[in-house]
């Protein structure tokens, strides 16, 4: 009997293609509830996800699973430390959004200093002139502050150097020394927000720092400075971000992510001229969902051939 992998959300037809020519069955969830989940992965091995809460429920109610295996990079959306208990790998693939969201980042910065959507706006509504009154502001030699200087933030730093010859600043406490370009000076958190011309958002969501943005930050920030989220709503308060905006602390915002997805229409981020939003869609590109299907396909064909994970963020008791 061959092995079946639960997919709730579908996936590029290349993921799914690289399951079917190993050999395993491919089930195609009913939805996405948690009652959904719980009845669908009751005879699977494994789960390709994509945004799907895994709860510790629906992980007790699959008897056969092996392996949840994330459609991207983050994966706070399974209970790490239930399927560790159970015996569950959980995956990601980090390599696969590297690209797309480091070039949607540097697409974020250009579209917050030189005020394109606004522009764009107010020309449809026939107001040709208001560029006059709202000067856009260029990045070369400008300062960048990287938050979170792991695979995405290195790439979006190193192409803001390369392009803009922007002078680069992060911050990553767990950095390794050794693989910093000499481009780029590390600092302390205060000092990052503080030195930034652009502050862009690049840190994991854990338990922990949800909400870690918030009016300390803003405060520190220069009232010139742009703040970029291309990461994950959580991570920031969205009240102190649109305060921060509406009293000037900042020049504004570009975000592609909110703390509830879609929003509420009554969000006031949604309706602020200094901000700009986006339907979480920095990896939304063609060649990024085959990558993420692909790669995750790939750790479940090696989790279901006895063989360990390459991209493992948790360590099921029964590993050595």
């Amino acid at each position: 009997m061959a092995y079946k992998v639960l997919i709730p959300q579908d996936i590029a037809v290349e993921g799914k293609e690289y399951l079917l020519k190993r050999g395993y069955e491919v089930k195609m969830g009913s939805g996405v509830t948690e009652e959904d989940l719980i009845r669908d992965v009751a005879d699977c091995d494994a789960i390709l996800l994509r945004t799907a809460q895994i709860t510790r429920e629906v992980l007790e109610s699959a008897k056969h699973l092996k392996i949840v295996a994330r459609h991207g990079a983050g994966y706070n959306n399974v209970d790490l430390a239930a399927a560790e208990e159970l015996g569950i790998w959980v995956t990601n693939a980090p390599d696969s959004t590297t690209t797309s969201v480091a070039e949607f980042t540097i697409g974020a910065m250009v579209a917050a200093a030189k005020k394109t959507f606004f522009m764009s706006g107010k020309m449809k509504e026939g107001d040709f002139f208001y560029k006059n009154s709202h000067k856009g502001v260029d990045l070369a030699h400008k300062t960048l502050s990287v938050i979170g200087f792991g695979r995405i933030g290195k790439e979006v730093a190193r192409k803001a150097h390369a392009a803009f010859d922007m002078k680069i600043v992060a911050y990553d406490p767990y950095v390794n020394l050794e693989t910093v370009p000499e481009y780029v000076k590390m600092a302390e958190w205060d000092e990052a927000f503080s030195e930034g011309d652009f502050v862009s958002l690049h840190m994991p969501l854990t338990n922990t720092n949800r909400g870690t943005v918030g009016s300390k930050e803003f405060v520190k920030m220069k009232d010139t400075a742009f703040f970029i989220n291309c990461s994950r709503g959580e991570l920031v308060n969205e009240e102190d971000m649109a305060e921060a905006v509406k009293n000037n602390l900042i020049a504004g915002v570009f975000t592609d992510v909110l703390c509830q997805e879609p929003p509420n229409p009554h969000n006031q981020l949604l309706s602020l001229e200094d901000v700009i939003v986006t339907p979480h869609m920095a990896s939304n590109t063609e060649e990024c969902m085959i990558l993420m299907a692909v790669q995750a396909a790939s750790q479940i064909d090696l989790v279901l051939s006895d063989e360990n994970p390459v991209w493992a963020v948790n360590k099921p008791y029964f590993v050595n």
